[in-house]
């Protein structure tokens, strides 16, 4: 493969920016870069990077040896001023050497093919770096440890020491080997049990990719907008005391203890003759369906209009809560907090209950964060195994029985991207000395 280079931070004035490099003879370059030849892998030292015999930066320099680095391959990095020029100029002497761009994804892609990481591991590379929570980190972390793809392989173990006993008696029961034993269907079951065990504990990200919806409903002049632009922490929505300035949703975006979600401000409910304020009052009453958490801003202690609004967002997550503190005081059995949009007292306790009502507790019990393509494998490996249960029950033909194996081994195969031979003969050999 050729050597590709890609810049691993953003492309935008910063500090510091980081170039990767790999690709067989990537290393034989360095000393046209740098003037000096590598002296010694895995060690940080400073050099002058030259682009047409004039110093372009001094910068920090890696270098690797393959396999002995991410992609496998030989390997450099570069640590420079995070200058746009000085940006520019090293992606020229780059391609003054003749390294050429990498696609997205190339240097992952490149320690999959070169067995640095299995399939899976390679995803969860990109999942981390999608990650919005501290509990997705936690989640697709487990997986690129490893621990994930070696419980695979293990189950992967499991169903070849049963295609063994099985293929093993359809090819050499002529031969006075016997195979098979009254506890194979059973140890079967118990492996099914586990594997559906395992599944069990992986969560689906396709749960957790969408992003959470606030909406904000209440009263007209119950401080909504003010509420939500306090919130924001700068002026999104127009505020005035003139009844019905909302007229349609303002949506704007908040990032809070590792989480991000989307939050809308909704017209303030009353009764109009305002066709126009009419319309973004029902829009904003349609959008409770549609949201994860409905936030209700009040600014009385009125429980029957507390509790219309509560029957509004009867099937969504209710966070009532009083504002205007700085002019009196609430009856706080009512709410879930209570704010000042004038002040910014409670604002602290509330974005706390608001980051709570998005935690879904049962992801604790998750060990694993996995993808919709796993999930699929997954359900398709274990209808191949119980379907082999079934026909091994029913004493139904062996050949079919090692067939259902063989295709769920290819199912779970997937998984981590490992394949195998169909043929088990080698371990038949190794492991029962057939054919001395």
């Amino acid at each position: 493969m050729s050597v590709v280079f890609a810049l691993a931070t953003p492309a935008a004035q910063s500090a510091i920016c980081v170039f990767r490099v790999s690709g067989k003879g990537c290393l034989d370059a360095v000393e046209k870069i740098f003037n000096k030849p590598v002296q010694k892998h895995k060690t940080f030292c400073i050099r002058k990077l030259f682009h047409q015999g004039r110093v372009v930066d001094e910068v920090g320099v890696i270098t690797f040896s393959g396999p002995n680095s991410y992609t496998g391959e030989d390997a450099f990095e570069v640590y420079g001023h995070g200058g746009l020029g000085v940006m520019s100029l090293i992606v020229e002497a780059f391609k003054g050497v003749g390294f050429e761009e990498a696609a997205p994804g190339e240097f992952t892609k490149r320690a999959f093919l070169n067995d640095k990481l299995s399939l899976n591991e390679a995803e969860s590379v990109a999942d981390i770096i999608e990650s919005n929570n501290a509990e997705d980190v936690f989640l697709s972390s487990q997986s690129l440890a490893g621990d994930f793809t070696k419980k695979v392989i293990d189950f992967s173990k499991e169903i070849d020491f049963f295609r063994v006993r099985v293929e093993g008696e359809i090819d050499f029961s002529d031969e006075g080997e016997d195979f098979l034993d009254s506890m194979l269907v059973e140890d079967l079951g118990l492996l099914i049990s586990n594997f559906e065990l395992f599944v069990g504990a992986c969560m689906n990200k396709k749960e957790l990719s969408v992003k959470k919806k606030v909406l904000f409903i209440g009263p007209v002049n119950s401080g909504k907008s003010s509420v939500f632009n306090r919130l924001l922490g700068f002026e999104r929505a127009l505020v005035s005391s003139v009844p019905g300035t909302t007229r349609d949703l303002i949506e704007s975006e908040v990032f809070y203890n590792n989480m991000s979600f989307s939050v809308s401000d909704s017209a303030g409910v009353r009764e109009t003759e305002d066709l126009i304020e009419a319309k973004g009052i029902d829009l904003g009453i349609s959008e409770v369906s549609k949201a994860d958490v409905v936030v209700g801003i009040f600014d009385s202690s009125d429980e029957g209009v507390i509790n219309k609004f509560r029957e509004i967002s009867a099937e969504r997550v209710f966070l009532a809560v009083y504002n205007k503190l700085d002019l009196s005081k609430a009856d706080k059995k009512l709410f879930d907090c209570c704010v000042s949009a004038k002040t910014g007292e409670g604002f602290d306790h509330f974005k706390k209950v608001l980051g709570g009502a998005f935690i879904n507790k049962d992801i604790r019990d998750y060990d694993y964060l996995v993808r919709e393509r796993h999930i699929d494998l997954f359900n398709k490996t274990i209808s191949s195994l119980k379907s082999a249960e079934k026909r091994l029950l029913d004493n139904d033909a062996m050949e079919l029985a090692a067939e259902d194996l063989r295709i769920s081994r290819a199912y779970i195969g997937d998984v981590v991207g490992v394949k195998t031979s169909d043929s088990l003969l080698g371990d038949i050999f190794s492991s029962f000395c057939i054919g001395k």
